[in-house]
């Protein structure tokens, strides 16, 4: 089937819908107050409605429905992106947690590469599902980072789309180039609204479909070149979605060089950068639209040559591309004085801004243990060596297990925990995530494939094996922090009077809070049977007139009472004891009190 004009008619039809919904969501958005107001790190600099990407999403979706023929992979396409825009919609009005943002991406990039969706990766299934995931889902926040300036986000995801719309079309995928035609014309009649000046922003929902619908898009492109080298059929993708690619690039390398979090928002990209070279708003994200553009033609030159001409003019192009981003690292627009005081932080403050972020480290992390306990149960029960039979089993499957498992553990509440205070309550919440994980999962496969051919076995190992795997790597925090000395509080030498419950509460305040400028030595207690023994690493000395001695054998400048169950008359006795020793004595008192004015 030849290309006719009668192919545009849906890309029409989604152009008028966008036309049309753009300004009656921009009137909903104003009287709900769903408003972007003025930030600092923002560079709006008025109050602008949000939701465009309702309008976005809803004339993609009806043009498809009404005008397009439909196809599994575009079905595909449009469901994942539709689970992404209801992510970024809620997003939009709840502002839920990055982590959770991430769930839904992990999940909606797993629904994909289970339908087949996946980039030609060479050298085996296992890592083409890999690279289609991390593709997916960093291209997705890729167009949410882009989306910084009016019009720029927008237009260069129109002009990504039509040459991927175009590389369809070469390739003879006449149907898949009419969607892509239909999304970028939805773009492109929000653009009217978007651009300079903009009266809508897109919002989350809408960078969030608008990335993951390019990025699975992407994936229909290179299955029609199949047999190609790997290397010269992403650079296609590549190559259409480099600017939001070197975008990201450039923010992540230099805040991480200028010693600020690369997820922490600024007015640092490139479009702000060009804008502080002395561009207009309007200039810079033209000349962003030029390079997208020279970009998208560059693929397309690439694919008509052989495979050592093309990684040529590809890398070529990167080199260009770098300078540019050298030359753009160097316009100031961050404060010296922030600059300075970020570059003087220690080096814990690394591990420190890491924990902001641990709930990111914790998705990733599970994705990998579940992959990981799926996998050693097949190895376990049938040997290093799978057959392949076995092995596409493991393969077809995997996916599904992602989706299902993360979605128990985030149901039963397993990122809600904190794992430094990691206690049995959590574990008890582990094993039901886990349980009830695996007892959807072995549910969802009898639905889709009958149970045919699968080992109940293997379920059993997968179950335990995760639930050991998960519960160790929040366990394991909690032992190196136990393991790995404390920094040097440089404080008074203390020993802590009472080696029960209390002694053991004053002294993770004491390593917890370094402002109290404390540096335990030990425990004292006059129980007997409690002498010799350790706790958290501290010896428990024996008391019973040992005080004097003890405070001089290990140099200690006070002594901190703990336990609010010794009588008067002992703690006349221990007062006496450092007096005569020369050693300040202090007792840890726990009082509840009422806030406020009584009347």
């Amino acid at each position: 089937m030849s290309f006719s004009l009668a192919h545009l008619l849906p890309a029409a039809a989604a152009l008028a819908l966008s036309l049309a919904l753009t300004p009656l969501v921009r009137a909903f958005a104003r009287r709900k107050g769903v408003i972007a107001k003025p930030r600092g790190d923002r560079w709006s600099r008025k109050p602008t409605a949000m939701m465009g990407g309702v309008a976005i999403y809803l004339s993609v979706l009806l043009a498809y429905l009404l005008f397009v023929p439909h196809t599994r992979e575009g079905w595909v396409v449009l469901a994942a992106s539709t689970a992404l825009f209801a992510v970024g919609l809620v997003d939009d009005f709840l502002h839920i947690k990055p982590y959770q943002k991430l769930i839904g991406q992990v999940l909606g990039a797993s629904g994909v590469v289970y339908f087949g969706l996946v980039l030609p990766w060479g050298w085996g299934a296992a890592a083409a599902m890999a690279v289609t995931i991390f593709w997916l889902i960093g291209i997705t926040n890729a167009i949410n980072l882009l989306d910084n300036m009016d019009g720029l986000a927008a237009g260069i995801s129109a002009i990504a789309a039509v040459f991927i719309a175009a590389s369809f079309a070469d390739n003879g995928q006449l149907t898949e180039a009419v969607v892509l035609s239909v999304f970028a014309a939805a773009l492109i009649g929000f653009l009217v609204y978007n651009s300079n000046p903009a009266t809508i922003f897109m919002g989350d929902c809408g960078s969030m479909f608008v990335g993951f619908f390019l990025a699975s898009s992407a994936l229909l492109s290179a299955s029609g070149e199949r047999g190609r080298s790997f290397l010269v059929v992403i650079a296609v993708p590549v190559l259409i979605l480099f600017i939001p690619i070197f975008d990201t690039t450039l923010v992540t390398v230099v805040r991480k060089l200028s010693g600020r979090a690369a997820s922490q928002g600024g007015r640092d990209h490139a479009s702000h950068r060009l804008v502080a070279l002395g561009l207009s708003e309007r200039r810079a994200v033209w000349m962003l639209y030029g390079f997208a553009g020279a970009s998208g033609v560059l693929a397309m030159i690439v694919r008509r040559f052989e495979y050592h001409t093309g990684i040529a003019m590809v890398l070529g192009f990167a080199v260009v591309l770098t300078l540019v981003g050298v030359y753009l690292a160097r316009v100031k627009v961050y404060d010296e004085a922030e600059v300075q005081a970020a570059r003087e932080k220690p080096l814990v403050s690394f591990l420190v801004d890491l924990s902001y972020k641990r709930r990111i480290f914790e998705v990733l992390l599970d994705v990998v243990l579940v992959i990981l306990a799926y996998y050693f149960s097949y190895v376990l029960l049938f040997g290093s060596e799978l057959g392949e039979r076995v092995w596409l089993l493991f393969l077809s499957t995997v996916p599904l297990l992602i989706i299902v498992k993360m979605l128990a553990m985030l149901v039963a509440g397993v990122y809600r925990g904190i794992w430094r205070y990691i206690s049995l309550d959590n574990l008890i919440t582990y094993a039901k995530a886990v349980a009830a994980g695996s007892a959807v999962s072995v549910l969802v496969l009898l639905f889709a494939f009958r149970f045919q051919e699968f080992s109940r076995a293997v379920f059993v190992l997968d179950t335990m094996i995760f639930f050991l795997m998960l519960a160790g790597s929040r366990v394991a925090f909690r032992l190196f922090r136990q393991l790995l000395p404390a920094p040097a509080a440089g404080g008074r030498r203390v020993l802590i009077y009472g080696a029960g419950d209390a002694g053991e509460l004053l002294l993770r305040e004491m390593r917890n809070n370094l402002e109290l400028q404390y540096t335990p030595v030990g425990f004292v207690d006059d129980d007997p049977f409690k002498k010799g023994k350790m706790i958290h690493g501290l010896r428990v000395f024996g008391g019973n007139g040992h005080l004097r001695r003890i405070c001089a054998e290990q140099q200690v400048e006070e002594v901190l009472i703990s336990s609010s169950r010794i009588d008067d008359q002992r703690i006349a006795e221990i007062r006496r004891d450092c007096e005569d020793a020369q050693v300040t004595l202090r007792r840890m008192r726990i009082q509840i009190e009422l806030v406020g004015h009584e009347f």
